[in-house]
């Protein structure tokens, strides 16, 4: 048991605990449910509550959320072309960010789909080391799609 200075005040009775907290005025808080025996914590509750929401507020404005990042590819990209734009998509993938492939038909191209699958199937094979797939290639439009994001 932690005392309301921050001492330790060892191994008590619940009754005993609960003797202390009113002594001191203050509450009787639970810590650690799990641990055996179960660590409690003499402290206002109010005050406690304040330092618990505020340190949520810290954490949720430190952490990054990573972003979507989307990476267009034409249906007819050379290989030298297609390779740079899978640099920049492990690069994206390496600084926590998740990336939208989408592979953009235009005019005709429309008639040919097949191709356009499998141009996707081997931007995910090359990928496959460093991403994860979340979902089917979809069709939307005249644009075939997929999220990634890093292992």
């Amino acid at each position: 048991m932690i005392g309301p200075e921050g001492e330790q005040l060892g191994v008590m009775s619940r009754s005993n605990a609960l003797l202390e907290a009113e002594k001191a005025s203050l509450d009787l808080v639970e810590i650690s449910p799990t641990a055996s025996p179960p660590v409690v914590k003499i402290v206002d509750w109010g005050k406690f509550q304040y330092q618990k929401m505020k340190e949520q507020q810290r954490n949720r404005k430190n952490a990054k959320g990573g972003d979507i990042k989307q990476m267009r590819l034409g249906l007819k990209i050379g290989q030298n072309d297609l390779d740079i734009k899978l640099r920049k998509i492990r690069g994206f993938l390496e600084g926590g960010d998740k990336v939208k492939i989408m592979i953009v038909f235009r005019g005709r191209e429309m008639a040919h789909q097949e191709i356009g699958h499998e141009l996707m199937k081997r931007i995910v094979e090359s990928l496959s080391e460093d991403a994860i797939v979340e979902g089917k290639p979809v069709m939307a439009g005249r644009n075939l799609s997929v999220s990634v994001r890093s292992k």
